[in-house]
């Protein structure tokens, strides 16, 4: 099967993305793993698949670079929507995009050249619901703020919430560069996740930004995560650490959140790149 594809990413977080309007592409985990693996392959985070939707202008499968599917993903979903309108599958400014996580609302901004260079979308409200997150801890203290989690003799206060995908948010001081390949994997496949999880370490800045790292559940260390700045902007607010919208730094650039309090939904803005366009066979 010979795919034609574009490169593309969102704050460095970087996917390979192609449409499939017929239905005809079913990929193996093993044929997932060889295209994103950066030296026998494309080299990307995860693919993204653009579908037909029935409840939406399009549906985005995304899977992760290990061939695990995900939910959601923030960065990624950003990248479809440029690619949709720049490839002229779409001529709307205001789109619906279908996630395994629901129906996602963006707000597309054109560039002088007419091609998309930010995107703003609703992710809807945080779930703090220990069932749905999910997450085996039992507590009637809902949203899971500061609660102790072991692992390799550490014992980290993490604030849990999904943004339709599970994320274990830390807050540190100082140096946060090597938390996510020293204790990322122990997190992300710690007993009280279920369906394992993303985790964020994060370092509060100022009131209205935030300092992050990430480990990605199904990708390892990653240079941005959309729904992982959400997650740590949502507990950074529940904690009191900052204001309504905060900017959250990350390896691969920045990304603007906005939450106003848990009745509402959490809107993250940022941009969308597309790198080449090419062609493999699987």
């Amino acid at each position: 099967m010979v795919i034609n594809f574009q490169k593309m990413h969102g704050t460095m977080n970087d996917f390979v993305v192609f449409p499939d309007k017929n239905g005809m592409v079913e990929l193996t985990a093993q044929e997932v793993v060889r295209v994103c693996d950066r030296r026998s392959g494309v080299g990307s985070d995860g693919i993204i698949i653009v579908r037909p939707s029935a409840c939406a202008d399009f549906f985005m499968d995304y899977i992760n670079s290990n061939g695990s599917l995900a939910e959601m993903c923030g960065n990624g979903i950003r990248c479809l929507a440029k690619y949709v309108y720049d490839e002229g599958l779409t001529d709307k400014e205001k789109l619906s995009v279908e996630t395994r996580a629901g129906v996602k609302m963006l707000e597309l901004f054109p560039g002088p050249d007419g091609k998309i260079v930010r995107v703003k979308v609703n992710m809807g409200q945080p779930v703090f619901d220990p069932n749905h997150i999910p997450t085996r801890i039992h507590t009637l203290r809902i949203p899971i703020i500061d609660y102790p989690i072991e692992v390799q003799g550490v014992t980290f206060l993490a604030s849990i919430v999904s943004m339709g995908n599970p994320h274990c948010v830390i807050f540190l001081e100082g140096d946060i560069e090597s938390f996510p390949s020293r204790y990322g994997p122990s997190l992300e496949n710690h007993s009280v996740f279920p369906s394992r999880t993303n985790v964020e370490f994060v370092k509060p800045i100022a009131p209205d930004k935030l300092l992050m790292r990430v480990w990605e559940r199904g990708s390892g260390e990653t240079l941005s995560c959309g729904t992982g700045a959400c997650a740590a902007a949502v507990a950074a607010s529940l904690k009191g650490l900052v204001d309504h919208t905060v900017t959250v730094q990350l390896l691969g650039g920045d990304l603007e959140i906005d939450w106003r309090g848990q009745n509402a939904s959490v809107f993250m803005t940022g941009p969308a790149t597309t790198v080449y366009n090419g062609t493999i066979t699987i």
